[in-house]
């Protein structure tokens, strides 16, 4: 018989959000041997963004413990004993394969039976990979994904023994902006190939992308649009030598990264729980359709009351922040008591070169440009607001001191009425500063 064992609470899932779910817990009361933490990874929760951000730097690389949770948030760090102090088991290199919700328990690979009173889903994304297209070639060595330390210390590996070499980077989102800037910086020679018409089309207006774009091509970076990545060749040690793209042309490589987006794993509960918009349907407090269960972080879609609709974001600050909603929901049922609902203002931001933007609110309606954008400037700094029926409820804005980057925010939420777009286009940041 494989050995079972019980416990309070369980976190499937050993990234951000676990991580943040844990500090919550110690901060609402949790005795020793409460709370077990299972994650496929070898390490204990860290702040994934530190992997473009600095991981990959040669010169100045940062590494464990610097970033373990909850540094991101100016937190203490949780440190691997600082779990073993708390009482929390921390169960790491292990993967559940089978979750039955209705008996609550849990099956790892090896056998291992894990019960719980209440589950906590912080299961998170898998890169989307090029071989699930079937692109030819796609298996080669040398061709790297980023979402784990492993990636990271494989890519780290490749840029040292490819020093001053040729990289490509397959796809023009957050991942392919970043990473290009850390490739750039660390000596190579970087082609960044997308399929849009311009970098992060999610987020950035033409306007916005066209000074990116600019100051990266400035930087030396060779961007290639408009064409996707359709085959690899490789040389006689197997590792991939050039990027065959659609359009016919090909590229030199000797290290190729790609950053195409990714998918919310919810396999282990699919036919279980209520699913909406490719994550688990939860409500205001992360409560699933199932008692006791929880989802948080990217697999969670959940009612966004700033906006009436329901969404799933995947973003590292909703990542820590439905984390500790959560567990302040399920300390405040188990009192029964209640805590207000989720209220959630989207955020985001990158940090690049000498650059650093950050967005707060929805980027659709219609969009202003405002300030300075020229890629040549000495020190850029312009914005973009979002209108949508007559009130503002989006900014963008690159450059910002932290004191205009709060005030965009407090904006955004509270949607002030715009009496006339172009007027706002001339104000552009005194806009906020006056409200």
């Amino acid at each position: 018989m494989a050995e079972e064992q019980s416990f309070k609470y369980v976190i499937v899932g050993g990234g951000v959000a676990a991580g943040y779910t844990a500090r919550e817990f110690t901060k609402q009361g949790l005795k020793p041997g409460e709370l077990a933490i299972i994650s496929r990874e070898d390490v204990a929760p860290y702040e994934r963004p530190a992997l473009s951000k600095g991981y990959i730097n040669l010169e100045n690389k940062a590494s464990l413990p610097g970033f373990y949770v909850c540094a991101g948030s100016g937190g203490e760090k949780q440190l691997p004993q600082w779990y073993q102090e708390q009482g929390i088991e921390m169960i790491l290199n292990t993967e559940i394969v089978k979750a039955d919700l209705a008996a609550k328990t849990l099956v790892t690979a090896t056998g291992q039976v894990f019960k719980y009173q209440t589950l906590i889903a912080a299961t998170g994304s898998s890169v989307t990979r090029l071989s699930d297209f079937g692109v030819e070639g796609a298996d080669a060595k040398n061709i790297f994904y980023l979402r784990e330390m492993g990636d990271a210390d494989e890519l780290v590996n490749a840029m040292s023994v490819k020093r001053n070499g040729k990289a490509v980077v397959v796809g023009g989102g957050y991942i392919g902006l970043e990473l290009s800037s850390a490739l750039k910086v660390n000596g190579l020679e970087v082609t960044m190939v997308y399929p849009e018409p311009w970098c992060m089309p999610r987020l950035f207006t033409a306007g916005i992308a066209s000074f990116y774009e600019g100051y990266y091509a400035n930087k030396g970076i060779n961007i290639v649009k408009g064409t996707v990545a359709a085959g690899f060749s490789t040389n006689s040690n197997g590792e991939v030598s050039e990027v065959k793209l659609k359009d016919g042309r090909t590229l030199e490589a000797d290290i190729v990264i790609v950053g195409v987006g990714a998918r919310p794993i919810i396999s282990l509960f699919k036919g279980q729980v209520e699913e909406e918009k490719g994550g688990l349907k939860t409500d205001a407090f992360f409560k699933t359709s199932v008692p006791d269960v929880y989802a948080i972080g990217d697999i969670a879609t959940f009612p966004m009351k700033l906006y009436n609709e329901m969404r799933r974001v995947e973003h590292v600050d909703h990542a820590r922040k439905s984390a500790e909603h959560a567990v302040k929901a399920i300390k405040a049922a188990e009192e029964g008591n209640s805590i207000p609902e989720y209220d959630y203002l989207p955020y985001f931001y990158s940090r690049a070169f000498d650059l650093s933007w950050q967005f707060y609110g929805d980027n659709v309606g219609e969009s202003v440009l405002f300030g300075d954008n020229d890629p040549k400037s000495p020190k850029p700094k312009f914005g973009s607001y979002w209108i949508k029926d007559g009130k503002l409820i989006g900014v963008f804005l690159e450059g910002g001191t932290p004191e205009e980057n709060n005030a965009i925010a407090k904006v955004a939420r509270t949607q002030p009425s715009v009496e006339s777009v172009h007027v706002l286009s001339k104000e552009g940041l005194s806009f906020v500063n006056k409200i």
